[in-house]
């Protein structure tokens, strides 16, 4: 096989393994739809019991069709869960969330917030595609762009490490830096500041809250962070 056709292939393959966004992907049949979170409690058991055999683990962003719910005798409770046509089990309840249960939304908040830089990043685009009316929403946009921008700084130290030997302008070695790929593929984007020689977070969660929840205590901080990019120039 042609090198370049190689490359490509594994990219693509790397792009299916290892995106979270949960949008693209097929919706198993059989039960309410629920979508794994904590990928530390996502162990698929062929029991409910935490010394269960275990059948697989499943990542994090992974959707499953609730069954049947189990409390065990110590209180912990179990959900028994289809993954695909042929594999199913049963699932913590902590490890997944649904749309469908109350609370669910305030429980996945708590994680993010509990979460640090990427992990928040991902946990908060969960978030978004899974409860569109919460009322929580422009926190987690907040939540989200904020640790974007945070993020910002260090890519941009590690981009700046490989600025050797340019042929092109020094923007798009900034803008194409590896690095970035896997929050592109969260929907997180980037633009680049010539004056620092910086990246910053391109700010659509900011706009989102000022667009779409303009009476929430969010939009006075988003407000903010886009008046500092304004004055940045970004």
């Amino acid at each position: 096989m042609n090198p370049h056709k190689l490359t490509l292939h594994f990219a693509l393959l790397c792009l299916v393994l290892f995106s979270t966004n949960t949008a693209g992907q097929k919706k198993p049949s059989g039960g309410r739809i629920a979508v794994v979170v904590d990928e530390r409690l996502a162990a698929l058991r062929a029991s409910p019991e935490l010394n269960g055999r275990l059948v697989r683990r499943i990542s994090r962003g992974r959707l499953v069709a609730i069954r049947s719910v189990k409390t065990t005798r110590s209180g912990v409770v179990f959900y028994f869960v289809n993954v695909s046509s042929r594999t199913h089990g049963w699932i913590q309840r902590e490890a997944v969330v649904s749309a469908f249960h109350v609370g669910d939304d305030a429980r996945l908040l708590s994680l993010i917030k509990e979460s640090v830089a990427f992990d928040r990043i991902v946990r908060a685009r969960i978030f978004l595609e899974q409860f569109p009316r919460s009322t929580h929403r422009a926190e987690v946009l907040l939540l989200l762009g904020d640790t974007a921008e945070e993020a910002s700084e260090k890519l941009s130290k590690e981009a700046r490490r490989r600025m050797e030997h340019l042929m092109a302008p020094e923007s798009s070695y900034f803008l194409n830096y590896p690095g970035l790929d896997r929050y592109n593929r969260q929907g997180v984007t980037f633009v680049f500041e010539a004056t620092t020689r910086r990246l910053h977070y391109d700010g659509a969660a900011w706009r989102e809250i000022v667009r779409r929840y303009p009476s929430s205590s969010q939009s006075i901080e988003a407000k903010k962070r886009l008046a500092e990019m304004l004055a940045r120039g970004d």
